[in-house]
């Protein structure tokens, strides 16, 4: 605020007397104020202010009688006083005040707004602690969404199995085509060169041992067991589980949605369960898809790398490999399947706002999706070797 001066008379104000008097009498403090209250004469003013000591009265009368002058600054000295001496428990009047210095000072209270004082910049350490708790607090929240949502669809699903004829046919064999059918190339694109790396690297260091015939053992390990159908359902969960959050989060904006429950259709019946169920039944047939192309690619690499014929490499395959090898990654690819489409769907559903939101729960969904796979993938692999299969 600007500074504002308004004289009470016309003289000069270069007294060296103290700013205020106190007398007491009956329990009643009386403080004249005398002088120039000014900005130049602030330090004075404040601190015979500061030393003021009501006591034991219990009223105090300011009285401004004796103020030659009072600009902005001095009517917030006598207003912060006043406010103090209130705090304190007296009842404060003043009094003797013209006109202009009473509208200052009511104009200097009317504007008194103290905001709290600005917390303290954390340290680095402090802010990683924050935020790291912080984002634990979020993911448990989310991951109670999450199972909510999950007993949501399995009460849909075990309703719509009691009543088939309430399952959307024509929407599932759609969604099978897009997430099954129209992702065969870019699985098969992605399947044969792994199977190739795969090949030459282990070629590259059994030959050390001369042991190049167990590069058929790796390829076919690595590839039934894990490889194949977890790049699938990365592959899968980038593609169609995006692809469910950005046709539902596009619903949502749109208010389809609330439309859907307005007419009396259920939301998850009509959208989430035709997904899950066709992601279910195709990212087996992509995972199959996928083992036998990185095969094949891991043959083309040992035909031309290691003189192993297409013969031998099947051969060496039969004896090698175990057939709960195949079935191993075939047990995973609905779970991934049914993970990706939750994912997608719960994200979608969870839009709300605008097209950015759209845009925000699908990456979300991405990252969630592939970091559940990876995590149910490490459990499966410990679980099947506890098992011995």
């Amino acid at each position: 605020m600007a500074t504002r001066t308004v004289a009470a008379n016309p003289r000069m104000t270069g007294e060296t007397a103290p700013p205020l008097a106190t007398r007491r009498e009956d329990g009643r403090l009386t403080v004249a104020l005398a002088g120039d209250w000014r900005i130049g004469a602030a330090g004075m003013c404040a601190s015979a202010l500061a030393a003021l000591a009501p006591g034991e009265a219990r009223a105090v009368e300011l009285d401004l009688r004796g103020l030659s002058a009072l600009d902005t600054a001095g009517a917030w000295l006598i207003h912060r006083a006043a406010a103090r001496l209130r705090e304190a428990g007296c009842r404060v009047r003043i009094a003797g005040a013209t006109p202009d210095h009473a509208a200052l000072i009511d104009l200097v209270g009317r504007n008194d707004r103290p905001r709290a004082p600005r917390a303290a910049r954390p340290g680095p350490i402090t802010a990683i602690v924050e935020r790291t708790g912080a984002a634990t607090i979020e993911i448990v929240r989310i991951a109670a969404r999450m199972i909510a949502f999950l007993g949501l669809v399995t009460i849909t699903a075990l309703r719509v199995l009691r009543h088939p004829r309430r399952m959307r046919w024509i929407a599932l064999v759609s969604h099978m085509e897009r997430a099954g059918l129209d992702a065969l190339p870019i699985v098969g694109l992605i399947s044969l060169p792994i199977g190739l790396v795969l090949a030459y690297q282990g070629a590259e260091q059994l030959q050390r041992f001369g042991a190049q015939v167990f590069v058929v053992d790796l390829v076919g390990i690595s590839v039934l067991r894990e490889i194949g159908i977890l790049l699938t359902a990365i592959v899968v969960a980038g593609r169609s589980g995006s692809a469910f959050t950005a046709s539902i989060g596009s619903m949502k904006v749109r208010e389809e949605i609330d439309a859907m429950r307005t007419l009396g259709l259920d939301p998850i019946e009509a959208l989430v369960l035709p997904r899950v169920i066709a992601l279910v039944l195709t990212l087996p047939l992509l995972a199959f898809l996928a083992d036998m192309l990185g095969l094949a690619g891991g043959g083309l690499m040992v035909w031309a790398g290691l003189d192993i014929t297409p013969d031998q490499y099947i051969e060496r395959l039969g004896r090698a490999i175990p057939i709960w090898s195949f079935w191993v990654g075939m047990i995973k690819a609905p779970i991934f399947a049914f993970l990706i489409a939750m994912v997608g769907c719960f994200e979608g559903l969870a839009v709300a706002g605008s097209a950015e939101s759209v845009g925000r729960h699908t990456t979300k969904a991405v990252v969630e999706a592939i970091f559940l796979v990876i995590v149910v993938d490490a459990a499966l692999s410990v679980l099947f070797s506890y098992l011995g299969i």
